[in-house]
Formats: C-alpha cells, structure tokens, sequence
C-alpha cells in the first residue's frame, strides 16, 4: 500500500489523467443508457403518471415475478416488437430487467425510434424485489 501512495505522490499526473479518463467513460455511460429511477420513483410515476413498464427479460423470468401491468418484451426480440409500444409512445416508459445491466441497451433503442420519455430502473426487478414492492407470478 505504501508504493501505491509513492507512486500516485511520484506520478501525480499520470494518474490525474488516469481518474479524469475513468469520470469522462463514467459520465458517457451514464447519458448513454439515459435516466435512472429508483423503485420507489418508479411507483410514482406508475400511479400518478400512468408510466408504462417495460420488462425485457425472457420470458421465464417474466413468469417468476412480474410487476403488475409491466409489458414483456424481451431485449432480443425488442426492434422486431417495437410497433406494440406505439399507442405508448407519449407516456412515460420505465425500462426493466434483472439487475439493471441490460436496461441501457433497450433505452437507446427506444429512443432512436422516436420514444423520447423513457427511463431505466436502477437496479432491475432484484432492486424492486428489495425494497419489498409486489411482484406478480403467474
């Protein structure tokens, strides 16, 4: 540990590079896959905003524990399905998947076919799962 302080104290620009690179990838990501909500933002729109939910896990996930009312369309299958979400496209879309990996993916997609208010659930249905909130199974 202590040859790590000497050479961040020996190469301090080197490594003021290295942390602004790491910010710059960080903060393009982070625009890239578009906003973040918690679970509990995503309550609110859900029932004051009439947000629509879009779960993009397979479809044997979808049957362990849905969000009610949630729309599955798995990520795979998302360009081909895109004409379902139409009669949605001026409401809210939140964006669902297992741990919120993949939900970034399907939000630039949506997005380059003229969904403009689409957001992406932090942490997937696990963090929904977490903060105690239903899951429908069936």
């Amino acid at each position: 540990m202590d040859r790590l302080f000497e050479f961040v104290v020996n190469h301090y620009i080197l490594v003021s590079i290295f942390v602004a690179l790491i910010l710059a990838i960080l903060a393009l990501e982070s625009r890239r896959g578009g906003a973040k909500i918690s679970a509990q933002g995503a309550v609110t729109l859900i029932n004051r905003e009439e947000a629509v939910v879009l779960d993009i896990r397979d479809r044997k996930e979808f049957g362990e524990g849905r969000i009610t009312g949630s729309i599955n369309i798995p990520l795979s299958g998302l360009k081909d399905r895109l004409n379902e979400l139409n009669k949605h496209k001026e409401k809210q879309i939140v964006v669902v998947d297992k741990m919120g990996q993949h939900s970034a993916m399907a939000v630039k997609q949506l997005k380059e076919a003229g969904f403009s208010d689409v957001v992406r659930l932090n942490g997937g249905i696990a963090d929904w799962k977490a903060s105690n909130l239903p899951v429908v199974k069936k």
